[in-house]
């Protein structure tokens, strides 16, 4: 998720638990540098979990080889909604930066889950 999708999902946190969804955003910064920036500077409520072997990143293919710093991999933008088994319900990835799902379109797609 990038910063403009982040605010907006803390915007629209509320909405989220209404609809019975747990937001939970994935870093591949380190638990320390990730608490520091997200929760105590940009202030985000939600949960963050840390992935800084790329594990998570690299299970559901959302590397971007060589755009991060000195040629680092970075994630590309997703959003994904999962059941309480883990499945994947219904997903958003993109290359785009600038394309990223809105919280209405989450919203309504977790609506439209049976």
């Amino acid at each position: 998720m990038c910063h403009s999708e982040l605010r907006s999902i803390e915007k629209n946190l509320n909405k989220f638990i209404d609809a019975g969804i747990r937001v939970v955003g994935i870093s591949v910064d380190t638990p320390e540098k990730t608490r520091d920036y997200m929760l105590r500077k940009a202030g985000y409520t939600f949960t963050f979990l840390s992935d800084t072997k790329l594990e998570v990143l690299r299970r559901y293919d959302l590397g971007h080889e060589g755009f991060g710093t000195k040629g680092a991999e970075i994630a590309r933008p997703a959003e994904f909604l999962l059941d309480s088994s883990g499945t994947i319900r219904w997903r958003m990835i993109t290359d785009n930066f600038f394309r990223i799902a809105r919280p209405e379109q989450i919203l309504e797609a977790a609506k439209a889950l049976p």
